[in-house]
């Protein structure tokens, strides 16, 4: 098996685990934090999970849509930029929430960007080397906050 489909592997085996546990497992992945996104599939209408890396930005959850440094945006992004309701979970914890894309050209990118990154150990700014794509920032603001 090669690296790339052993990531994988291990990524889905994380996300199972932090769906069945109720997010008693699975908060931290590698030594960072981590949440489950839950959007709706812009062609398919059915509810569709995604576990990003997180920092936080005072109430709300900033992720990256890096798609690990792919040409193309990740399936989660079209469908936040088709439908911005989604639902967070951090942990046990879980709300609706409104996600706001933050382009590379929004004035609080760069902030945004220094403060994820820095949780993920730097691997974004590798991530974004590896692909001429502006990679996009998600803002995820809970209808309550989760403490």
């Amino acid at each position: 098996m090669d690296a790339d489909r052993l990531q994988r592997s291990l990524f889905r085996l994380h996300q199972t685990l932090y769906e069945r546990s109720g997010g008693l497992v699975g908060h931290r992945l590698l030594g960072v934090p981590s949440l489950l996104l839950r959007t709706t599939g812009r062609r398919s209408g059915l509810q569709r999970t995604a576990t990003l890396v997180y920092a936080r930005d005072g109430v709300a959850f900033v992720v990256v849509a890096s798609n690990d440094g792919q040409d193309h945006e990740p399936a989660w992004l079209l469908n936040i930029r088709a439908d911005s309701s989604v639902t967070v979970q951090v942990a046990r914890r879980r709300a609706p929430a409104t996600a706001t894309v933050v382009e590379r050209d929004a004035p609080d990118h760069a902030r945004l960007w220094a403060l994820v990154n820095e949780v993920n150990h730097d691997r974004y700014d590798a991530y974004q080397s590896k692909t001429d794509r502006p990679i996009a920032l998600v803002s995820i603001a809970p209808a309550k906050p989760l403490a």
